[in-house]
């Protein structure tokens, strides 16, 4: 289970890019609830998503060209130059090179060799997200890539994770878990699951944890998204769903099953 005593490998921050971010932020007010603080002009407009005054998110705007409205994962790293360097060495690129976030932490943003973006944070003064795992905060990270063995490679290889291979309906799906703090149980945070078509975009998908599955979907349509896969019940796991918000940037929401 996601928590904030984040380890090595922990996924610790997530935001998104987005082309206009007022609109953004008024979206995932209607949907999550969320309130916004801007850090302003002289931080290029980028500023947190907030829940009871604690950070479970952040927005900022589209800064790689070509870049589409998308959410970024960060995983937590001892040494952000030393991880860019295996990511590297192990077939993935370098986006943006190690640079240091004021006293906040050191951070790059990389692909894996299938072209899935993510980010990697050396923590400074913060350490990540205040909430995570409570009711409208980010609590699982899911990656869908063609060769889910290819791609659990790489990503051992930068922060050792653990797995395990559950059967779910219609496919194998391997669970993620950092290489300290606990059972694998304890410390687990994401998975990867095979391309559903050809046409699926390879990408990591933030789930968010909420208490109506349905309600939420309904709000974010309202609100001017997308429902890419209505509300269904997954036996053990709990009832999920996935839309995109109006600038299509997908997320993904769970309400779990209480273990």
């Amino acid at each position: 289970m996601l928590t904030t005593e984040f380890r090595t490998g922990s996924p610790c921050w997530l935001d998104l890019g987005s082309p206009d971010i007022p609109a953004t932020a008024a979206f995932y007010g209607t949907v999550f609830g969320w309130t916004f603080q801007s850090l302003g002009e002289e931080a290029g407009n980028y500023g947190f998503f907030q829940q009871a005054g604690r950070t479970v998110a952040a927005v900022g705007p589209l800064t790689e060209e070509g870049s589409s409205p998308a959410w970024t994962l960060y995983f937590r790293t001892p040494d952000a130059d030393a991880t860019a360097k295996a990511a590297e060495q192990h077939g993935g690129t370098v986006r943006a090179e190690p640079f240091d976030v004021m006293s906040d932490g050191r951070m790059a943003q990389l692909s894996d060799p299938a072209g899935v973006q993510f980010a990697i944070w050396q923590p400074g003064e913060t350490q990540g997200l205040d909430a995570v795992t409570e009711a409208n905060t980010f609590c699982w990270a899911e990656l869908h890539t063609a060769d889910p063995a290819a791609a659990t490679a790489f990503y051992q290889a930068l922060f050792g994770w653990r797995t395990e291979t559950v059967e779910m309906p219609g496919m194998a799906y391997t669970v993620y878990s950092t290489a300290e703090g606990g059972t694998e149980r304890e410390t687990s945070f994401g998975g990867v699951a095979p391309l559903q078509s050809p046409d699926e975009p390879v990408r990591w998908v933030p789930y968010f944890e909420v208490t109506e599955v349905d309600a939420v979907l309904g709000r974010a349509e309202h609100a001017g998204g997308r429902v890419v896969m209505p509300g269904m019940d997954v036996p053990g796991v709990g009832r999920l769903g996935w839309a995109t918000d109006p600038h299509g940037a997908v997320f993904a929401i769970i309400k779990s099953e209480m273990p």
